[in-house]
Protein backbone atom coordinates (compact mmCIF):
# COMPACT_ATOMS: atom_id res chain seq x y z
CA UNK A 1 0.00 0.00 0.00
CA UNK A 2 2.98 2.60 0.66
CA UNK A 3 5.92 1.51 -1.54
CA UNK A 4 8.37 4.38 -2.43
CA UNK A 5 6.82 5.71 -5.16
CA UNK A 6 3.43 6.42 -2.95
CA UNK A 7 6.14 9.11 -0.97
CA UNK A 8 7.68 9.94 -4.34
CA UNK A 9 4.01 10.73 -5.38
CA UNK A 10 3.01 12.46 -2.07
CA UNK A 11 6.58 14.60 -2.26
CA UNK A 12 6.00 16.02 -5.64
CA UNK A 13 2.68 17.27 -5.24
CA UNK A 14 3.70 18.87 -1.40
CA UNK A 15 6.37 20.85 -3.56
CA UNK A 16 3.82 21.62 -6.23
CA UNK A 17 1.35 22.89 -3.62
CA UNK A 18 4.40 25.20 -2.13
CA UNK A 19 6.04 23.39 0.54
CA UNK A 20 9.57 24.39 1.76
CA UNK A 21 10.89 21.54 3.45
CA UNK A 22 9.57 17.59 3.69
CA UNK A 23 8.88 16.06 6.93
CA UNK A 24 9.27 12.13 7.27
CA UNK A 25 7.37 11.81 10.30
CA UNK A 26 7.64 8.22 11.80
CA UNK A 27 6.25 8.72 15.13
CA UNK A 28 5.90 4.52 15.99
CA UNK A 29 9.39 4.14 14.84
CA UNK A 30 9.02 2.23 11.84
CA UNK A 31 11.30 3.44 9.44
CA UNK A 32 14.14 0.89 9.78
CA UNK A 33 17.95 2.20 8.80
CA UNK A 34 18.23 0.39 5.46
CA UNK A 35 14.85 1.98 4.63
CA UNK A 36 15.46 5.48 6.23
CA UNK A 37 18.61 5.32 3.48
CA UNK A 38 16.39 4.33 0.99
CA UNK A 39 13.81 6.84 1.58
CA UNK A 40 16.01 10.03 2.24
CA UNK A 41 18.35 9.22 -1.07
CA UNK A 42 14.59 9.12 -3.03
CA UNK A 43 13.52 12.19 -1.47
CA UNK A 44 16.51 14.28 -1.99
CA UNK A 45 17.46 12.94 -5.73
CA UNK A 46 13.54 13.11 -6.89
CA UNK A 47 12.58 16.23 -5.25
CA UNK A 48 14.36 19.39 -4.37
CA UNK A 49 13.40 20.41 -1.17
CA UNK A 50 15.56 20.20 2.13
CA UNK A 51 14.44 16.90 3.89
CA UNK A 52 13.48 16.53 7.87
CA UNK A 53 13.70 12.94 9.91
CA UNK A 54 11.88 12.51 12.94
CA UNK A 55 11.47 8.93 13.99
CA UNK A 56 11.41 7.53 17.46
CA UNK A 57 13.36 4.95 19.45
CA UNK A 58 10.61 2.12 20.09
CA UNK A 59 12.33 -0.48 18.54
CA UNK A 60 15.83 -0.06 20.06
CA UNK A 61 17.55 0.94 16.73
CA UNK A 62 16.15 3.96 15.37
CA UNK A 63 19.72 5.71 16.20
CA UNK A 64 21.00 3.28 13.09
CA UNK A 65 18.07 4.91 11.28
CA UNK A 66 19.27 8.50 11.63
CA UNK A 67 22.37 7.75 11.04
CA UNK A 68 21.63 6.27 7.59
CA UNK A 69 19.32 8.90 6.82
CA UNK A 70 22.57 11.07 7.75
CA UNK A 71 24.84 9.03 4.71
CA UNK A 72 21.99 9.78 2.74
CA UNK A 73 22.62 13.63 2.92
CA UNK A 74 19.04 14.30 4.92
CA UNK A 75 19.03 17.54 5.86
CA UNK A 76 17.73 17.55 9.35
CA UNK A 77 16.77 14.96 12.12
CA UNK A 78 15.54 15.00 15.63
CA UNK A 79 17.24 13.21 18.78
CA UNK A 80 16.06 13.72 22.54
CA UNK A 81 18.68 14.85 25.18
CA UNK A 82 20.27 11.63 26.61
CA UNK A 83 18.04 11.02 29.98
CA UNK A 84 15.20 11.83 28.14
CA UNK A 85 15.55 9.50 25.01
CA UNK A 86 15.29 5.69 23.73
CA UNK A 87 11.86 3.62 23.90
CA UNK A 88 9.04 5.90 22.62
CA UNK A 89 10.78 9.01 23.11
CA UNK A 90 13.35 9.88 20.17
CA UNK A 91 16.84 8.53 20.21
CA UNK A 92 19.74 9.40 21.90
CA UNK A 93 21.10 12.87 20.66
CA UNK A 94 24.06 12.39 22.80
CA UNK A 95 24.86 9.69 20.98
CA UNK A 96 24.70 10.19 17.71
CA UNK A 97 26.55 13.72 17.79
CA UNK A 98 29.14 11.39 19.60
CA UNK A 99 28.93 9.37 16.48
CA UNK A 100 29.04 11.86 13.89
CA UNK A 101 31.91 13.42 15.03
CA UNK A 102 35.49 14.18 13.00
CA UNK A 103 32.80 12.97 10.29
CA UNK A 104 31.66 14.58 7.31
CA UNK A 105 28.78 14.83 9.04
CA UNK A 106 29.54 16.19 12.11
CA UNK A 107 26.64 18.13 13.45
CA UNK A 108 29.04 20.64 15.03
CA UNK A 109 26.81 20.44 18.35
CA UNK A 110 28.72 20.63 21.22
CA UNK A 111 28.87 17.37 23.38
CA UNK A 112 29.87 18.84 26.84
CA UNK A 113 26.95 20.87 26.66
CA UNK A 114 24.63 18.05 25.90
CA UNK A 115 25.97 15.84 28.58
CA UNK A 116 24.83 18.97 31.29
CA UNK A 117 21.34 18.95 29.76
CA UNK A 118 21.16 15.35 30.11
CA UNK A 119 22.38 15.42 34.35
CA UNK A 120 19.91 18.23 34.71
CA UNK A 121 16.77 16.55 32.99
CA UNK A 122 17.71 12.79 34.79
CA UNK A 123 17.36 14.78 38.02
CA UNK A 124 14.17 16.33 36.38
CA UNK A 125 12.89 12.72 35.30
CA UNK A 126 12.79 11.58 38.60
CA UNK A 127 10.06 13.97 39.96
CA UNK A 128 7.58 12.21 37.19
CA UNK A 129 8.59 8.75 37.56
CA UNK A 130 5.25 7.48 38.83
CA UNK A 131 3.45 8.55 36.05
CA UNK A 132 6.00 6.69 33.50
CA UNK A 133 4.31 4.32 32.32
CA UNK A 134 6.43 3.55 29.21
CA UNK A 135 8.56 0.60 28.43
CA UNK A 136 11.69 -0.30 30.05
CA UNK A 137 13.51 -1.46 27.03
CA UNK A 138 13.24 -1.62 23.34
CA UNK A 139 10.96 -3.83 21.46
CA UNK A 140 10.23 -5.62 17.93
CA UNK A 141 6.84 -5.87 18.56
CA UNK A 142 6.21 -2.38 17.64
CA UNK A 143 6.74 -3.77 14.08
CA UNK A 144 3.65 -5.85 15.00
CA UNK A 145 0.96 -3.53 16.34
CA UNK A 146 2.73 0.06 14.91
CA UNK A 147 2.17 2.08 17.74
CA UNK A 148 2.94 5.67 17.73
CA UNK A 149 5.59 6.35 20.60
CA UNK A 150 3.33 9.20 21.50
CA UNK A 151 0.39 7.38 21.90
CA UNK A 152 1.90 4.24 23.68
CA UNK A 153 1.74 5.45 26.98
CA UNK A 154 -1.28 7.26 26.85
CA UNK A 155 -3.30 4.23 25.55
CA UNK A 156 -1.53 2.19 28.67
CA UNK A 157 -2.64 5.17 31.36
CA UNK A 158 -6.59 4.64 29.37
CA UNK A 159 -5.65 0.49 29.99
CA UNK A 160 -5.07 1.70 33.36
CA UNK A 161 -7.81 4.05 34.27
CA UNK A 162 -10.42 1.71 32.76
CA UNK A 163 -9.57 -1.58 34.55
CA UNK A 164 -8.14 -3.05 31.36
CA UNK A 165 -4.17 -2.96 32.37
CA UNK A 166 -3.64 -6.45 33.28
CA UNK A 167 -4.81 -7.02 29.41
CA UNK A 168 -2.22 -4.75 27.67
CA UNK A 169 -0.89 -7.33 25.83
CA UNK A 170 -4.10 -8.40 24.48
CA UNK A 171 -5.09 -4.69 23.63
CA UNK A 172 -1.64 -3.98 21.60
CA UNK A 173 -2.69 -7.43 19.82
CA UNK A 174 -6.17 -5.89 19.26
CA UNK A 175 -4.40 -2.07 18.09
CA UNK A 176 -2.85 -4.23 15.17
CA UNK A 177 -6.23 -5.71 14.53
CA UNK A 178 -7.99 -2.52 14.23
CA UNK A 179 -5.23 -1.46 12.26
CA UNK A 180 -5.59 -3.33 9.58
CA UNK A 181 -9.45 -3.12 9.68
CA UNK A 182 -9.68 0.02 9.03
CA UNK A 183 -7.20 -0.23 6.21
CA UNK A 184 -3.76 0.28 7.71
CA UNK A 185 -4.14 3.92 7.78
CA UNK A 186 -1.57 6.72 8.56
CA UNK A 187 -1.75 6.69 12.22
CA UNK A 188 -0.87 10.14 13.87
CA UNK A 189 -2.92 12.12 16.24
CA UNK A 190 -6.37 12.20 15.66
CA UNK A 191 -6.28 9.06 13.87
CA UNK A 192 -4.07 6.57 16.01
CA UNK A 193 -6.04 7.98 18.76
CA UNK A 194 -9.34 6.07 16.87
CA UNK A 195 -7.68 3.49 16.24
CA UNK A 196 -6.40 2.90 20.11
CA UNK A 197 -9.94 3.91 21.04
CA UNK A 198 -11.52 1.14 19.27
CA UNK A 199 -8.73 -1.53 20.61
CA UNK A 200 -10.19 -0.03 23.88
CA UNK A 201 -13.26 -0.37 23.23
CA UNK A 202 -13.32 -4.37 21.75
CA UNK A 203 -11.21 -5.66 24.75
CA UNK A 204 -13.84 -4.17 27.22
CA UNK A 205 -16.38 -5.68 25.27
CA UNK A 206 -14.64 -8.98 24.63
CA UNK A 207 -15.28 -8.87 20.95
CA UNK A 208 -12.70 -9.21 17.77
CA UNK A 209 -12.61 -6.98 15.22
CA UNK A 210 -14.41 -10.02 13.02
CA UNK A 211 -17.30 -10.27 15.27
CA UNK A 212 -18.10 -6.45 15.15
CA UNK A 213 -17.43 -6.14 11.69
CA UNK A 214 -20.18 -9.23 11.11
CA UNK A 215 -22.83 -7.24 13.24
CA UNK A 216 -23.17 -5.01 10.67
CA UNK A 217 -24.97 -1.72 10.99
CA UNK A 218 -27.99 -4.00 13.41
CA UNK A 219 -26.80 -3.09 16.74
CA UNK A 220 -26.80 -0.42 19.23
CA UNK A 221 -23.42 -0.22 20.64
CA UNK A 222 -22.25 2.85 21.97
CA UNK A 223 -18.91 3.33 20.08
CA UNK A 224 -16.00 5.90 20.65
CA UNK A 225 -17.07 9.42 19.07
CA UNK A 226 -13.31 9.68 17.72
CA UNK A 227 -14.00 6.47 15.63
CA UNK A 228 -17.28 7.54 14.66
CA UNK A 229 -16.12 11.06 13.49
CA UNK A 230 -13.03 9.56 11.76
CA UNK A 231 -15.35 7.22 9.72
CA UNK A 232 -17.67 10.02 8.53
CA UNK A 233 -14.54 11.28 7.00
CA UNK A 234 -13.94 14.47 9.13
CA UNK A 235 -10.18 13.78 9.14
CA UNK A 236 -10.33 13.02 5.49
CA UNK A 237 -10.14 10.19 3.64
CA UNK A 238 -6.65 7.42 3.71
CA UNK A 239 -5.05 6.48 0.64
CA UNK A 240 -7.24 3.69 -1.47
CA UNK A 241 -10.84 4.86 0.89
CA UNK A 242 -12.08 2.83 4.30
CA UNK A 243 -13.13 -0.61 4.14
CA UNK A 244 -16.65 -0.82 3.62
CA UNK A 245 -18.08 -3.32 5.95
CA UNK A 246 -16.34 -1.60 9.03
CA UNK A 247 -17.17 1.49 7.74
CA UNK A 248 -20.90 0.37 7.52
CA UNK A 249 -20.57 -1.20 10.99
CA UNK A 250 -19.11 1.89 12.47
CA UNK A 251 -21.44 4.43 10.77
CA UNK A 252 -24.99 2.90 11.17
CA UNK A 253 -26.94 6.13 11.12
CA UNK A 254 -24.42 8.64 10.68
CA UNK A 255 -23.97 10.64 7.40
CA UNK A 256 -20.78 10.92 5.92
CA UNK A 257 -18.83 13.97 4.83
CA UNK A 258 -18.38 14.38 1.22
CA UNK A 259 -15.50 16.69 0.05
CA UNK A 260 -13.20 17.91 1.96
CA UNK A 261 -13.96 18.19 5.95
CA UNK A 262 -13.10 21.74 6.84
CA UNK A 263 -15.25 23.36 3.77
CA UNK A 264 -18.04 23.09 5.68
CA UNK A 265 -16.87 24.79 9.29
CA UNK A 266 -18.59 27.97 10.01
CA UNK A 267 -15.83 30.86 10.08
CA UNK A 268 -14.36 31.24 14.21
CA UNK A 269 -16.00 34.04 15.62
CA UNK A 270 -13.19 35.11 17.79
CA UNK A 271 -14.64 37.88 19.06
CA UNK A 272 -17.74 35.30 20.94
CA UNK A 273 -15.08 32.83 21.71
CA UNK A 274 -13.24 35.71 23.91
CA UNK A 275 -16.37 36.54 25.76
CA UNK A 276 -16.94 32.79 26.74
CA UNK A 277 -13.61 32.23 27.74
CA UNK A 278 -13.47 35.54 29.43
CA UNK A 279 -16.81 34.09 31.29
CA UNK A 280 -15.25 31.02 32.35
CA UNK A 281 -12.13 32.25 33.16
CA UNK A 282 -12.40 35.93 35.01
CA UNK A 283 -9.78 37.53 33.48
CA UNK A 284 -9.17 38.80 30.03
CA UNK A 285 -7.71 36.17 27.81
CA UNK A 286 -5.11 36.35 25.71
CA UNK A 287 -4.77 34.92 22.22
CA UNK A 288 -3.72 31.70 22.93
CA UNK A 289 -6.42 31.29 25.38
CA UNK A 290 -9.02 32.05 22.48
CA UNK A 291 -7.26 29.94 19.76
CA UNK A 292 -6.95 26.73 22.98
CA UNK A 293 -10.55 27.56 22.88
CA UNK A 294 -11.95 27.26 19.56
CA UNK A 295 -9.65 24.27 19.12
CA UNK A 296 -10.17 21.97 21.98
CA UNK A 297 -13.29 24.29 23.79
CA UNK A 298 -14.47 21.18 26.32
CA UNK A 299 -10.52 20.57 27.03
CA UNK A 300 -9.75 24.73 27.73
CA UNK A 301 -13.26 25.15 29.75
CA UNK A 302 -11.93 22.81 32.34
CA UNK A 303 -8.16 24.22 32.33
CA UNK A 304 -9.71 27.39 32.82
CA UNK A 305 -11.97 26.03 35.81
CA UNK A 306 -8.86 24.61 36.98
CA UNK A 307 -7.01 27.80 36.94
CA UNK A 308 -10.24 29.77 38.33
CA UNK A 309 -9.86 27.52 41.14
CA UNK A 310 -6.31 26.82 41.89
CA UNK A 311 -4.46 29.99 40.31
CA UNK A 312 -1.63 29.95 38.55
CA UNK A 313 0.00 26.49 39.92
CA UNK A 314 2.91 26.42 37.18
CA UNK A 315 4.72 28.80 39.91
CA UNK A 316 5.19 26.15 42.46
CA UNK A 317 8.16 23.90 42.08
CA UNK A 318 7.48 19.99 40.96
CA UNK A 319 7.98 18.16 43.57
CA UNK A 320 6.19 20.41 45.81
CA UNK A 321 2.98 20.53 43.02
CA UNK A 322 3.23 16.28 42.92
CA UNK A 323 3.81 15.35 46.08
CA UNK A 324 3.06 18.01 48.90
CA UNK A 325 5.89 19.13 51.88
CA UNK A 326 6.93 17.09 54.19
CA UNK A 327 6.66 18.59 57.61
CA UNK A 328 9.68 21.03 58.20
CA UNK A 329 10.28 22.05 54.54
CA UNK A 330 10.69 25.23 52.75
CA UNK A 331 10.34 26.23 49.41
CA UNK A 332 10.39 29.13 47.58
CA UNK A 333 7.96 30.36 44.84
CA UNK A 334 7.87 33.09 42.62
CA UNK A 335 4.26 34.79 41.87
CA UNK A 336 5.39 37.11 40.08
CA UNK A 337 9.45 38.82 38.90
CA UNK A 338 10.94 40.28 41.99
CA UNK A 339 8.36 38.66 44.55
CA UNK A 340 9.01 35.32 45.57
CA UNK A 341 6.97 33.96 49.06
CA UNK A 342 9.00 31.77 51.39
CA UNK A 343 6.15 28.71 52.35
CA UNK A 344 7.27 26.40 54.58
CA UNK A 345 5.02 23.81 56.31
CA UNK A 346 4.34 23.28 59.62
CA UNK A 347 1.98 20.36 60.54
CA UNK A 348 -1.90 19.68 60.09
CA UNK A 349 -4.70 19.43 62.50
CA UNK A 350 -7.14 16.63 63.41
CA UNK A 351 -10.15 16.22 61.02
CA UNK A 352 -13.41 18.71 61.76
CA UNK A 353 -17.36 17.54 61.60
CA UNK A 354 -17.38 19.28 57.99
CA UNK A 355 -14.24 17.11 56.13
CA UNK A 356 -11.69 19.78 56.40
CA UNK A 357 -8.43 20.04 58.63
CA UNK A 358 -6.43 23.28 59.75
CA UNK A 359 -3.06 23.74 57.95
CA UNK A 360 -0.35 25.30 60.04
CA UNK A 361 2.52 27.00 58.09
CA UNK A 362 4.79 29.93 57.49
CA UNK A 363 4.72 32.51 54.96
CA UNK A 364 7.89 34.52 54.86
CA UNK A 365 8.12 33.88 58.40
CA UNK A 366 5.10 34.79 59.86
CA UNK A 367 2.29 31.83 61.15
CA UNK A 368 -0.36 30.99 59.17
CA UNK A 369 -3.05 28.83 59.07
CA UNK A 370 -5.94 28.03 56.69
CA UNK A 371 -8.38 25.46 56.64
CA UNK A 372 -9.26 22.93 53.56
CA UNK A 373 -11.04 19.95 52.47
CA UNK A 374 -9.46 16.50 53.01
CA UNK A 375 -10.07 14.34 49.99
CA UNK A 376 -8.77 11.58 51.58
CA UNK A 377 -11.89 12.15 54.07
CA UNK A 378 -15.39 10.67 52.12
CA UNK A 379 -18.41 8.84 52.85
CA UNK A 380 -18.75 5.45 51.41
CA UNK A 381 -21.17 6.21 48.89
CA UNK A 382 -23.55 3.39 48.52
CA UNK A 383 -22.88 1.09 45.34
CA UNK A 384 -24.57 1.95 42.32
CA UNK A 385 -27.43 -0.03 40.46
CA UNK A 386 -26.95 -1.72 37.52
CA UNK A 387 -28.88 -1.36 34.29
CA UNK A 388 -30.65 -4.54 33.23
CA UNK A 389 -28.84 -5.53 29.46
CA UNK A 390 -32.32 -7.78 28.73
CA UNK A 391 -34.26 -4.22 29.10
CA UNK A 392 -32.97 -1.78 26.10
CA UNK A 393 -35.09 1.23 28.04
CA UNK A 394 -32.43 1.11 31.31
CA UNK A 395 -29.10 2.88 29.86
CA UNK A 396 -26.39 1.94 31.09
CA UNK A 397 -22.82 3.09 31.03
CA UNK A 398 -20.51 1.73 28.06
CA UNK A 399 -17.03 2.29 29.89
CA UNK A 400 -15.63 2.90 33.18
CA UNK A 401 -15.12 7.02 34.01
CA UNK A 402 -17.32 10.36 33.99
CA UNK A 403 -20.15 11.32 32.77
CA UNK A 404 -19.16 14.71 31.32
CA UNK A 405 -22.88 16.19 29.71
CA UNK A 406 -26.34 15.27 30.13
CA UNK A 407 -28.19 16.40 27.17
CA UNK A 408 -31.62 15.61 28.49
CA UNK A 409 -34.00 16.33 31.65
CA UNK A 410 -36.45 14.08 33.20
CA UNK A 411 -39.89 13.88 31.92
CA UNK A 412 -38.26 14.95 27.79
CA UNK A 413 -39.34 12.65 25.27
CA UNK A 414 -36.80 11.70 23.14
CA UNK A 415 -36.57 9.45 19.94
CA UNK A 416 -34.30 6.59 18.67
CA UNK A 417 -30.92 7.70 18.30
CA UNK A 418 -31.14 10.70 20.11
CA UNK A 419 -28.29 12.05 21.98
CA UNK A 420 -28.48 11.04 26.22
CA UNK A 421 -25.52 12.17 27.78
CA UNK A 422 -21.52 11.65 26.91
CA UNK A 423 -18.66 9.57 28.75
CA UNK A 424 -15.31 10.04 29.25
CA UNK A 425 -12.15 7.98 30.05
CA UNK A 426 -8.94 9.86 30.01
CA UNK A 427 -8.92 10.85 26.36
CA UNK A 428 -11.63 8.67 24.99
CA UNK A 429 -15.07 9.75 24.19
CA UNK A 430 -18.28 8.08 24.01
CA UNK A 431 -22.05 9.59 23.24
CA UNK A 432 -24.55 7.88 24.24
CA UNK A 433 -27.77 7.61 22.52
CA UNK A 434 -31.50 6.26 22.93
CA UNK A 435 -31.76 2.99 21.88
CA UNK A 436 -35.43 3.39 21.51
CA UNK A 437 -37.72 6.23 21.65
CA UNK A 438 -39.74 6.74 25.11
CA UNK A 439 -39.73 9.47 27.84
CA UNK A 440 -36.78 10.28 30.46
CA UNK A 441 -38.32 8.67 33.62
CA UNK A 442 -34.75 8.46 35.96
CA UNK A 443 -31.40 9.98 35.31
CA UNK A 444 -28.78 8.42 38.24
CA UNK A 445 -25.77 10.33 37.57
CA UNK A 446 -25.05 13.90 37.14
CA UNK A 447 -22.58 15.49 34.72
CA UNK A 448 -18.42 15.06 36.66
CA UNK A 449 -19.70 11.81 38.46
CA UNK A 450 -17.96 9.17 37.87
CA UNK A 451 -19.32 5.51 36.86
CA UNK A 452 -17.97 2.09 36.12
CA UNK A 453 -19.57 -0.10 32.93
CA UNK A 454 -22.88 -1.04 33.01
CA UNK A 455 -23.83 1.47 36.27
CA UNK A 456 -27.55 2.60 35.58
CA UNK A 457 -27.25 6.04 34.12
CA UNK A 458 -31.18 7.10 33.11
CA UNK A 459 -33.69 5.31 32.16
CA UNK A 460 -36.79 5.20 29.95
CA UNK A 461 -40.82 4.83 29.77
Amino acid sequence: KYPLQYYVRMARELERMGAHMLGIKDMAGLCKPYAAKKLVRALREEVGLPVHFHTHDTSGINAASVLKAAEARVDAADGAVASMSGTTSQPNLNSIVAALAHTERDTGLDLEALNLCEDYWSVVRTYYEPFDSGLRSGTATVYIHEMPGGQFTNLRQQAEAMGLGHRWQEIARTYAEVNRAFGDIVKVTPSSKAVGDMALFLVSHRMTVEEFERLGPDHNLTLPSSVIEMMRGELGVPEGGWPEGIRRAVLRDHPAVNGRPGAALPAADFGAAAATVEAAGGQKPSRTDVLSYLLYPEVYLKFAAARERWDSVETLPTPAFYYGLERGEEITVEIEPGKTLIVKFLTVGEPHPDGTRTVFFELNGQPREVSVRDASLREKAPARVKADPAKPEEIGAPIPGVVSNVAVEIGQTVKEGERLFVMEAMKMQSTVYAPVAGKVTRIEVQAGESVDAKDLVMALG
